[in-house]
């Protein structure tokens, strides 16, 4: 599958099934392992970790967010593929389920923990709070 002139493509790819597929992307920003970065059509061709947080991307004047959970993006000149450990989209997000599974972790956090429980707990709160983030900007729109 080819993008049209000026856009990139685009494939978000989560174990349990695609996110999304998209041939009108314009921009991407990804939450990369060292730091946010930002695609653009006839971007230089690279390889990046990515790490708990928002993916967004533009088609036209509309921006998309999306939850990711870590994976690895593929960036070439007309392309963007990223395989995610777990992807949601903003409108697939429950925000009550994410706002009580941040409190859990909240509480948990609170008290004793060893560190490798901490750590766990620790990534699980980001993720809620990830995911609250991304379907508060959906129902912002």
């Amino acid at each position: 599958m080819v993008a049209e002139k000026g856009k990139m493509l685009l494939e978000i790819v989560a174990p349990s099934r695609q996110v999304v597929r998209s041939e009108r992307v314009d921009e991407v920003i990804a939450p990369g392992s060292e730091g946010e970065f930002g695609v653009l059509p006839g971007h230089t061709p690279f390889l990046a970790t990515l790490k708990v947080g928002m993916l967004s991307y533009r088609e036209g004047t509309e921006w998309h967010h999306i939850a990711v959970d870590w994976g690895y993006a593929e960036v070439g000149a007309d392309r963007v593929i990223i395989l995610a450990e777990g992807a949601d989209r903003a409108a697939d997000i429950d925000i009550a389920e994410a706002r009580l599974a941040k409190e859990r972790a909240e509480q948990l956090l609170g008290g004793k923990l060893d560190i490798k429980d901490y750590e766990k707990t620790r990534i699980e709160l980001l993720r809620a709070m990830i995911r609250i983030q991304v379907a508060e900007r959906h129902s912002q729109k």
